[in-house]
């Protein structure tokens, strides 16, 4: 058995997929990681920072999910921002953008990998 270390972050498990409704976001602390998880309504998922870059709030997980042209975005819920849930890329900041975290579901558990 391997034991992770800071070179070979694991999954973690956040919580059952019946958890997240379609279309919301759920905000886990995967090791000292504020982490949004989002539930489109077509099943897909998505993690990014939850913190919000402009207001240092952890409020990401509550911001709505849309289209912006045809880019998946959350909007943040304080300052309207829309972060890309494919890239954390903050459309009009760019330079407030957040890290992603590769997510998946195994088992009714939704997972995250985060180092």
């Amino acid at each position: 058995m391997t034991t992770p270390t800071a070179a070979t972050p694991h999954w973690t498990a956040v919580c059952a997929v019946q958890d997240i409704l379609p279309n919301t976001g759920v905000c886990a602390l995967v090791g000292q990681h504020h982490i949004a998880i989002f539930r489109t309504g077509t099943g897909q998922w998505f993690a990014l920072n939850n913190i919000d870059p402009r207001s240092q709030a952890s409020v990401l997980a509550r911001g709505l999910i849309g289209n912006l042209g045809d880019r998946l975005v959350v909007a943040s819920p304080l300052y309207k921002q829309h972060f890309d849930l494919h890239t954390g890329e903050c459309l009009e900041a760019p330079q407030q953008s957040v890290c992603t975290y590769p997510v998946r579901t195994e088992g009714g558990q939704v997972l995250v990998q985060a180092s």
